[in-house]
């Protein structure tokens, strides 16, 4: 069975995780799909994904759009340094 049928985002209103803006509702909006997201039994999936098919937008995996731009950013230092 693939990931995504597991996914809780599955009941939620997709919109939540795709916030408008950085500050303030959006902010909050970003901490409410991270809650759901920490319940999820298929987080990591979902991150791996997310970052495999290049998702730049939304919360994918518990991490907003900053949070998987800084990941990549380090993975790509890493690799270098290596």
């Amino acid at each position: 069975m693939d990931w995504r049928h597991r996914a809780l985002c599955r009941d939620e209103d997709p919109e939540l995780f795709f916030p408008v803006g950085t500050t303030g509702p959006a902010e909050r909006q970003v901490e409410e799909a991270k809650a759901v997201c920490r319940r999820c039994p298929v987080t990591s999936d979902c991150l791996n994904w997310a970052l495999d098919t290049g998702q730049d937008s939304g919360v994918w995996g518990g991490l907003s759009e900053d949070e998987r731009r800084a990941l990549k950013r380090r993975e790509r230092l890493r690799v270098r340094t290596s």
